[in-house]
């Protein structure tokens, strides 16, 4: 038996759908117009039509605040799954793309994005000037489901089945300070005597911060953390300016002439993997395999350049 669909009576408008969930999802029609990029009327006369042609109100007003409806929270997780698909549609398109030139979006660290990553840059776009890149420094991992990336530089394997992922190296961190700061605390031989005498520079999170230090052997009291800040460039400027003492990947600590490794024959070094990241249909992209390919090559041979110092 065949199922035939009465496509005429399809007239689902999805740009209507998706500033609804949009909406629901941000709270305003303002965060919502912020978050597609288009007006604040556009997206209330959009709603309004979808009311409109449901012949339901979807939300109502709070103040400021919008909450949905009963038909709204029926409805919400629907147009949410739509969305789902229209993104799973987005990835198989652009998995299926042969051609090299377009916009890739990279994801790394703050520390990887400032450093690492630029000379990379440069000779990917010698070797392919088409390509065009987008690089998203931040120290929380991106979407790759969503699209907020198409490659990811991470420092620890994705659980998602639906991402492929490449080990490129085992890194290390080592704990740096400036020789001026060093003296001036009085250049400490042991680790009780860095810990009682040191600030660490470190991220908000400072219980889990201590937990780990002290989990390598490093006693540290939460009073050494008396100058904190997720911006991990932030940190290795204050270190660099003799504020205290900060983690930072050999990569970029060696190379800096204003700073040393602390106390390196007490201090283990910490283990940073690099892992590179993709959503699985990205995979058969030849732009995104392309840049996927170079990247694995170039910090290979990054890591060569470190060990051959």
């Amino acid at each position: 038996m065949h199922f035939c669909m009465d496509w005429q009576a399809v007239a689902f408008d999805w740009n209507r759908a998706r500033a609804f969930l949009v909406t629901a999802e941000e709270g305003t029609f303002s965060a919502a117009a912020r978050a597609l990029g288009v007006a604040q009327p556009t997206i209330g006369r959009q709603i309004a039509a979808l009311e409109e042609e449901l012949g339901v109100a979807l939300f109502e007003r709070l103040g400021h605040d919008l909450n949905l409806t009963a038909a709204g929270l029926d409805l919400v997780e629907h147009v949410r799954a739509m969305n789902e698909a229209a993104l799973k549609v987005a990835l198989s398109a652009a998995g299926k793309s042969l051609d090299i030139d377009g916009t890739i979006t990279l994801a790394a660290s703050e520390a990887v994005a400032t450093y690492l990553l630029p000379p990379m840059v440069r000779d990917l776009r010698a070797l392919h000037p088409g390509i065009e890149v987008e690089i998203v420094a931040s120290n929380q991992a991106s979407d790759l489901r969503r699209r907020e990336a198409d490659i990811a530089i991470r420092n620890f394997r994705p659980s998602d089945p639906e991402l492929v992922a490449r080990k490129l190296r085992d890194s290390r961190a080592f704990v740096y300070a400036s020789p001026d700061y060093l003296a001036a605390i009085g250049e400490p031989k042991t680790l009780a005597e860095l810990a009682e005498r040191a600030v660490v520079i470190a991220f908000d999170d400072v219980e889990t911060f201590v937990k780990a230090l002290r989990a390598m052997g490093l006693p540290f009291e939460r009073r050494s953390f008396a100058i904190r800040s997720d911006n991990h460039l932030v940190q290795w400027q204050l270190a660099k300016a003799a504020a205290g003492v900060c983690i930072m990947m050999e990569e970029v600590g060696d190379r800096e002439s204003g700073v040393v490794r602390v106390l390196p024959d007490l201090i283990p070094p910490i283990p940073v993997p690099v892992w590179l990241t993709s959503h699985r249909e990205l995979q058969t992209s030849r732009r995104i395999r392309v840049v996927f390919d170079f990247l694995a090559a170039a910090f290979e041979g990054d890591a060569e350049m470190v060990t051959a110092r």
